[in-house]
């Protein structure tokens, strides 16, 4: 199984303003968004996300793991559990390459649990947001990592060991 979640975050560590990614975001960060999400079996976001961001269509089956039901995402797949156990039903209904979008607290989750594979964050000039991601606590943490810049963001990929 292969899992990688994507973040989206500006200078100061915010990943939403006015509740949404989308004044974060970078023109460099959604064509490699897009790009991305075209490659996986499956996408998992949480019920925050599914609350606040643009979810109506996607490229492959949408999971949204969350204790409520969200009508506005009437093609979305809805489990209440866990989101560790979210990932391992994800890879037997959809297959094993699968994509996290989910926000800060979402993925810091999941990372503490050492479920992910490979974190791959954009950092952008934005400033003045909410929901403060501590990247760089789980950038340390990286067995190996891979930067590089476009058009002003920062793209970070840090691959993890995962540990028994």
């Amino acid at each position: 199984m292969s899992v990688t979640a994507t973040i989206v975050m500006g200078a100061d560590g915010c990943t939403s303003l006015n509740g949404t990614s989308t004044q974060v975001t970078s023109p460099a960060d959604r064509q490699n968004f897009l790009q991305r999400r075209r490659m996986v079996d499956c996408i998992i976001i949480g019920g925050n996300t599914a609350r606040n961001e643009p979810y109506v269509k996607t490229p492959v089956p949408l999971v949204v793991i969350s204790r409520q039901s969200h009508p506005n995402l009437p093609a979305a797949h809805v489990w209440n559990i866990d989101p560790c156990d979210g990932v391992i039903r994800a890879a037997k209904e959809f297959g094993e390459n699968i994509l996290i979008e989910g926000g800060a607290s979402f993925i810091s989750y999941l990372l503490d649990k050492n479920v992910i594979d490979s974190l791959e964050l954009s950092l952008t000039p934005a400033t003045g947001g909410s929901d403060v991601f501590d990247f760089a606590k789980y950038l340390a943490r990286a067995d190996s990592l891979d930067e590089k810049k476009v058009d002003g963001t920062i793209f970070y990929t840090a691959h993890f060991k995962k540990q028994k």
